[in-house]
């Protein structure tokens, strides 16, 4: 027997604490699963040009559980070049994601993800389905977790508003689901490694209180949302498939808790901005498919949003060709090639990612696909650009927002350019102090580029 083979339950164990809430023992778990990896007493494969850059974490809501160390760590299991992380409302998990990408040797970048309200918009929808108005939006390159005391105000607002909409649908369902009934404070917070509560924890909650408390589910879900006993027995049988539908009847448009939203739910899109321009991160359209009445003013939108300072396109591509029904795939891979070739006219680097916010989303894209292989060369330039940006702002301050940075590039193609070189370059297998004590903000763009030559 090698000794490769004498570890697995310890590398199960340790995977298994990755996802613990206590920091240190992600930290340690993540420390001594690198060590092994480092010792040769497990294999990790090659890394090769794939890139996951949108995957929620458990602090806002991660379908298979994962911490911000646990998807640094999949990813490197996986063997891609790429991971980074979005979460709803809140940055708890940028620099735990980032040290650990640093640690295992992943191009590895952070962000932020909410639903804005744009003026302009507000008789149209966009990609929040049935919400004229609403957007979902997205700050991408962030390097901390904290922002400037300025802008602190700001997100603190967006998690309140969050948890304000969180108490008022613990209500409503609550009430309708009588005798069931969940407690916000200790039976839902706690669910949590940091207090943000999504819809999605609470439909868990929900169909897990149900299974254990009441002494009949399948009828009792079947009185609630008038469904045949037979179906709710089906559809109970797959985890993912009842809490969707659990979240679709209780909270989703239609749904008995559910709120139409105006102009006051979410923050305005200029505020959110704020906040991620503040931090030199970069502005982010997040595009779903191209079907509805905003999405099929694309042009217009995003010459909207780029006067408003977005600067990157996000796409989720699973959703715009996996798809069963071949009309339904044909229009959207159609509308996939659209948006493609509108971000690339208009030089807004496009990142993408599973989003891995429900259990069954796929932990890496097919980028071998018939359907994405034609994507996979400007997919890789975005993942190259965003960690550009990403390692100069976090080890030099002269990311894609700094004032060196707008002294250097009048334009974003050639800027996009710069940073998707120093994305190739910057190698993460190699101590950043290497080259951060040499790259400083006197040196103009050529200059940095042969820097990193010098050093690698």
């Amino acid at each position: 027997m090698t000794q490769k083979n004498l570890y697995p339950q310890e590398i199960s164990l340790l995977e298994n604490q990755l996802d613990n809430f206590n920091s240190q023992i992600r930290k340690d778990s993540l420390l001594k699963l690198h060590h092994m990896a480092e010792s040769g007493a497990l294999d990790l494969p090659e890394q090769t040009e794939t890139a996951n850059l949108h995957c929620h974490t458990f602090y806002s809501f991660n379908g298979y559980g994962y911490s911000p160390s646990h998807i640094a760590w999949l990813g490197r299991k996986l063997g891609a070049k790429f991971m980074g992380i979005i979460d709803f409302d809140v940055l708890d998990g940028v620099d735990e994601f980032l040290d650990a990408c640093e640690m295992v040797g992943m191009r590895g970048t952070a962000g932020i993800e909410t639903r804005v309200f744009i003026p302009e918009f507000s008789q149209v929808e966009i990609n929040s389905p049935g919400e004229p108005g609403v957007a979902y939006h997205m700050g991408t390159g962030f390097v901390s977790s904290q922002v400037p005391q300025s802008a602190e105000p700001a997100l603190m607002d967006i998690r309140q508003r969050a948890e304000k909409r969180n108490l008022g649908i613990i209500d409503k369902v609550n009430a309708f689901l009588n005798p069931l009934k969940l407690d916000y404070e200790t039976e839902i917070l706690p669910f949590t490694p940091a207090g943000n509560v999504t819809e999605r924890h609470m439909v868990e909650k929900i169909a897990q209180k149900s299974i254990q408390d009441i002494g009949d589910p399948v009828r009792f879900w079947s009185e609630k949302l008038h469904l045949p006993e037979e179906e709710v027995s089906k559809t109970m049988e797959n985890s993912n498939t009842f809490n969707n539908l659990l979240r679709s009847r209780l909270m989703k448009r239609g749904g008995i808790s559910y709120v139409q939203p105006d102009r006051s739910t979410f923050p305005v899109l200029d505020d959110f901005h704020e906040i991620i321009l503040s931090a030199n991160a970069i502005p982010c359209s997040a595009w779903l498919d191209g079907t509805s009445a905003g999405e099929q003013m694309m042009e217009s939108l995003l010459d909207l949003l780029i006067s408003r300072g977005v600067a990157t396109l996000n796409i989720i591509p699973d959703r715009n060709w996996n798809i069963a029904n071949p009309e339904v795939k044909a229009h959207k891979v159609k509308e996939l090639h659209k948006i493609v070739k509108l971000a690339q006219a208009l030089d807004l680097p496009i990142l993408v990612g599973t989003e891995m916010n429900a259990y069954g989303q796929k932990l890496m894209d097919v980028f071998d696909s018939p359907e994405l292989a034609p994507f996979n060369e400007v997919f890789m330039e975005g993942a190259y650009f965003l960690y550009g940006h990403t390692w100069l702002a976090r080890h030099a301050q002269m990311g894609y927002q700094s004032d060196w940075s707008n002294k250097h590039f009048s334009e974003r193609k050639s800027k996009n350019t710069f940073f998707q070189a120093v994305g190739r370059i910057a190698d993460p297998k190699i101590d950043s102090a290497l080259y951060a004590s040499a790259i400083t903000p006197e040196l103009n763009p050529d200059q940095v580029l042969d820097t990193f030559r010098s050093n690698s």
